[in-house]
């Protein structure tokens, strides 16, 4: 196959290359350029996509012999991920900019212009498995469950998954990476991992929202509206939150509350006990399918709301564009704007974004 393999300037994405060449593949390396701060440089294991990470990704790719380009989508990107987030906190929810960022850039932008130019796959270091099932490709988890990426793979769709390539996901352990990284002689074998948002490499979320939206004081309420302190900003607070809160009047149980929603309209932030935190129902309507689209109706699913939460048993209604999930067990500290992903055993089915929430402990509680 004719391979495009995205090459962040990782190891990870470095191997994955590399099996591609040693499988026989015909492979050319790309590094996306994301950021319109073209002398932007890491810091240590914060920030990607920098000027070192693209120098990093060109000496892996001569160690292989490959071509190397670099693919400036940076107002791709930030049109697609970096406006979304903002605007999503405006409006009060969390959203998940690395899934924003597979769904629009890794994997739509990067693949269409692949696909465009004769490529028949994109190659990336993510751990996944990619199985050919009886009605087409499925996604499914990694063999190495601490590494495993499905999550934020979820967004993809069938036809993406057909044109997709993931050398790592049958790899057991990121220690065998590295290792096969150190044989290779490449430079980023022992580079740390990236983390935090990559366009807020300094990792203050909270100070870079202020820059974008402004800082305007407001009310914290309790569940029954009583105003219980004051904050600088509601969009710095995201449910389950219990640092930084400003409270002038303790709990009638002494206990500590912790942040249950953000109303950017009324600019109020809303706290309460850790049992109110318990979600009974999810329910959303912006959603796609990893795979064969799921017939309207209810099944059996479980279910992961974060990149590394546990996955939950639970029951999915899926009528009308809409997906209503009530768990076996309550989730814990579920945000509008986070990404529900479904999944059968190891296989995911799809996801959605996270519109409403239903507590499972009333106001009156």
């Amino acid at each position: 196959m004719r391979i495009l393999a995205a090459m962040s300037g990782g190891v990870d994405s470095a191997v994955a290359a590399a099996r591609a060449v040693e499988a026989g593949h015909e492979v050319v390396g790309v590094h996306l350029a994301l950021s319109r701060a073209g002398g932007t440089l890491r810091t240590g294991s914060r920030g990607c996509c920098t000027i070192e990470d693209a120098m990093d990704a060109r000496r892996v790719a001569d160690k292989l012999g490959i071509p190397f380009y670099v693919w400036d989508f940076s107002e791709r990107f930030h049109e697609r991920v970096v406006d979304d987030f903002i605007s999503e906190y405006k409006a009060g929810r969390t959203p998940n900019p690395c899934m924003r960022c597979n769904q629009y850039i890794k994997f739509a932008a990067l693949l269409e212009r692949g696909i465009e130019l004769g490529y028949d796959a994109v190659c990336t270091g993510h751990y996944a498995k990619l199985v050919d099932g009886p009605q087409g490709r499925e996604l499914h988890r990694a063999s190495d469950a601490a590494k495993d990426q499905s999550y934020v793979l979820g967004v993809l769709t069938a036809e993406q998954l057909a044109h997709t390539y993931f050398p790592l996901g049958d790899t057991p352990s990121k220690d065998i990476v590295r290792a096969e990284a150190e044989r290779r002689g490449f430079s980023v074998a022992r580079k740390p991992d990236s983390y935090d948002i990559c366009f807020i490499p300094d990792g203050d979320t909270r100070g870079w929202l202020a820059d974008k939206l402004g800082a305007a004081d407001g009310d914290v309420v309790d569940r029954s509206g009583a105003v219980v302190g004051t904050h600088k900003g509601a969009h710095a607070y995201t449910v389950g939150q219990r640092r930084g809160l400003q409270l002038g009047v303790p709990a009638a149980d002494g206990k500590p509350r912790f942040v249950l929603e953000v109303k950017p309209v009324s600019n109020t932030v809303v706290v309460g006990p850790k049992e109110a935190l318990a979600t009974a129902e999810i329910v959303g309507e912006r959603l796609s399918w990893a795979g064969r689209p799921q017939a309207e109706g209810t099944f059996d699913c479980e279910v992961q709301i974060r990149a590394h939460a546990d996955p939950v048993a639970a029951v999915a209604v899926y009528a009308e564009g809409t997906m209503t999930v009530r768990p076996r067990h309550p989730f814990d500290g579920v945000a509008t704007g986070q990404t529900a992903v479904l999944y059968e055993g190891t296989r995911v089915i799809g996801q959605f974004t996270i519109d409403r929430t239903v507590s499972a402990v009333p106001v009156e509680a």
